[in-house]
């Protein structure tokens, strides 16, 4: 059988029982980007691939059919189509597996869970603080890599943790930049005030590049079942995301600030990677609209119900009801905002689920910081775990397909991601 000689073609059908935001997933998990997938749920034809043997167009033709689309095979012509001519071409992932296997796709919930405990957690913390103190802070680098590596170590998804591979050297050289550039900032503002002022230009200019590069450093340094995560957000959108849109938020009398957040949250995830497959953020600004229309809500209703009390009852009871408030909105801001951004993220076919409570939350933080204070910080390792494990526990990955085959085909273009560790550092910034 000869190669090369044919080609697949989506001419703008596509399966009917399938919904628009399940193809659209679909060809995402396919490994199209967005203006592709765009592009044929608009009905407009396409050439998918080209220069195929039969058995590969064919296929090709069965994958892209069980994603949703109705594909054909074609000839090629014997001299190519002219450059502008004709449907648009696209590049679609190599099927790896035999499509048949395929049908039915399975769908399950992985719970996460975390395994770490207190009493261990301790010997950790006790040791970091103790050294940090002895080198004067020095080894906070090292301390930092111990304690994510004791935390990933501890996560687990469908039986595998996640590993943390950073370098606290690396990390040693970038807090050292920092530091030494706020150093001269501070003595150059000693001797020349207005020379400082003038210096806020560029260190602002600079905030964008710095917290891209630690995200970065942040992301190829985490992995699961060897596979790097990466991060892909440039200088510009980092830019609008920092500067831009927090300024117009206080321009526009906070009018702006949840459309603000919506971007800063779109630009984490939206530029954040598995492997080669990327995540999607599907929240919209109006979810976040929502979201601070019921905070403001609360803080209303709150407001409203201290004054009363103050004026008809007692001043010090509107005091206890301005607590009860304060902590309402806290454990509705923590858990809400979670739960909606994690909600909200796929990874091609798979999903999460986030159910944060709010009053669990309040009393988690509440008892934490009080039990901190009652022992002089000395609570502070099991409050931690104490967190990591609620947080685990309320988490769910919901896993459309054979996660394993998922995993083994990331691994196969793993060796095509470029870790760019040498031009990544990290300042203490990293995904919320």
């Amino acid at each position: 059988m000869q190669t090369g000689h044919y080609r697949v073609v989506f001419k703008g059908n596509r399966a009917e029982n399938l919904s628009v935001e399940q193809l659209r997933e679909n060809l995402a998990g396919l490994g199209f980007s967005e203006a592709q997938v765009e592009h044929m749920l608009a009905g407009r034809s396409a050439t998918i691939k080209r220069g195929l043997s039969q058995a590969q167009a064919e296929s090709y033709q069965q994958r892209l059919q069980l994603a949703g689309l109705e594909i054909e095979i074609e000839a090629e012509q014997s001299e190519p189509t002219p450059a502008g001519e004709g449907a648009a071409r696209f590049e679609a992932r190599e099927p790896t597996r035999n499509p048949g296997q395929e049908l039915p796709t399975p769908k399950r919930v992985e719970q996460v869970r975390f395994t770490g405990q207190g009493a261990e957690y301790f010997g950790i913390w006790i040791v970091n603080i103790l050294l940090i103190i002895v080198t004067l802070g020095f080894y906070a680098p090292w301390a930092k890599v111990r304690n994510n590596q004791y935390f990933y170590g501890h996560t687990l998804i469908d039986g595998t943790s996640f590993q943390y591979l950073a370098d606290p050297w690396v990390i040693f050289r970038g807090r050292l930049v920092a530091i030494v550039a706020v150093i001269v900032w501070m003595v150059v503002g000693e001797l020349f005030p207005l020379l400082s002022l003038a210096l806020m230009v560029p260190l602002l200019l600079a905030l964008p590049w710095v917290v891209t590069r630690s995200l970065k450093f942040h992301a190829v340094n985490s992995a699961y079942r060897n596979i790097r995560f990466d991060f892909n957000g440039g200088y510009g959108e980092a830019a609008m995301v920092l500067l831009v849109w927090p300024l117009l938020s206080l321009l526009s009398l906070l009018l702006l600030a949840p459309f603000s957040a919506w971007k800063s949250q779109s630009f984490m995830v939206n530029n954040a990677r598995f492997g080669q497959l990327p995540f999607r953020f599907k929240a919209t600004a109006g979810d976040y609209y929502l979201f601070f229309l019921k905070m403001l809500g609360l803080v209303v209703g709150f407001v409203v119900l201290s004054m009363l009390v103050s004026s008809l009852v007692s001043q010090w009871l509107s005091i206890l009801v301005g607590v009860i408030g304060y902590l309402t909105l806290f454990g509705f801001f923590m858990a809400s905002l979670t739960n909606l951004a994690m909600n909200a993220t796929v990874l091609g076919m798979h999903g999460f689920r986030s159910q944060l409570g709010k009053g669990r939350m309040v009393w988690i933080y509440f008892s934490n910081t009080l039990l901190i204070v009652l022992t002089l910080g000395l609570f502070t390792p099991w409050a931690k775990v104490r967190m990591a494990a609620y947080r685990a526990e309320c988490t769910q990955v919901l896993v459309h397909g054979d996660l394993d085959n998922f995993i083994a085909g990331e691994q196969q273009q793993a060796s095509a991601l470029g870790q760019e560790l040498g031009d990544a550092f990290d300042v203490g910034v990293s995904f919320v």
